[in-house]
């Protein structure tokens, strides 16, 4: 089990405080299942959640609305897709992922990446899934400028949902790991410098640009040349960034 990161985090949520709203689940959110993976992922890409934060069984269950039962049962299902870690004696909070998970993870994520942009750009023929794409783009690009991090993941994993969209492959978007990914992302992006969030930023036009000139060959260039970007990063980044893994 990996050690919570030393970097500062937020204390344990408290409802209805000002810096941790509840958010309005979806009509379409109905099991207790769904609605706590819903609250809990959300809150890590809005920054409510951050790797390492405790989270506090009655303040969760008052706020989404469940019984602890369901709660409890709910941290298991995502303890086992590696969002939350549980301790018997300190209980749930958000997973930090250790170096070696990270890379693990990009080299998990990055084939799946491939190929979903190259059937974006295969399958992107029509007026409407061109501006979709364009649309997406412009959001992340947006939300950098604006320096909004919570916006930003936010914007990131509409812009992968995009490309899946477009694709046509439903399967894929059950296997990417991209909730795990929001960790990564969300555990880095407070240590991050300028040029290494503007080199993460200027991957997602030129990814959309090739699926929009329906070009796959570019397309997967494009994205291996986003993944050797981060990995760049996670060379650059300080070892306090990351937890150490169990036996360091």
């Amino acid at each position: 089990m990996v050690k919570t990161a030393k970097a500062k985090t937020r204390g344990p949520l408290r409802a209805g405080t000002k810096s941790a709203p509840a958010a309005a689940l979806p009509e379409t959110v109905e099991s207790a299942l769904d609605r706590v993976a819903y609250a809990v992922t959300q809150g890590i890409r809005s920054g409510i959640f951050v790797p390492g934060q405790h989270l506090l069984e009655p303040e969760l269950t008052r706020r989404i609305g469940i019984s602890r039962g369901s709660l409890r049962e709910a941290l298991k299902h995502l303890a086992a897709d590696g969002i939350v870690t549980l301790n018997r004696y300190r209980g749930a909070y958000i997973s930090a992922l250790d170096k070696k998970s990270v890379l693990d993870l990009l080299d998990t994520l990055e084939p799946l990446a491939r190929l979903a942009a190259r059937l974006a750009a295969e399958r992107c023929d029509s007026a409407e899934n061109k501006q979709r794409m364009k649309d997406a783009v412009a959001a992340i690009e947006a939300a950098g400028r604006e320096g909004n991090r919570g916006k930003y993941l936010e914007q990131r994993r509409h812009f992968y949902d995009t490309m899946m969209k477009i694709g046509g492959n439903r399967e894929l978007a059950r296997v990417m790991p991209l909730s795990r990914t929001d960790l990564f992302r969300a555990q880095i992006e407070r240590i991050q410098s300028e040029l290494q969030r503007q080199r993460h930023l200027s991957g997602y036009s030129r990814i959309a640009q090739a699926v929009i000139d329906r070009d796959p060959a570019m397309a997967e260039r494009e994205i291996k040349r986003h993944f050797e970007g981060t990995r760049k990063t996670m060379r650059e980044l300080p070892d306090h960034a990351f937890p150490a893994a169990d036996g360091e």
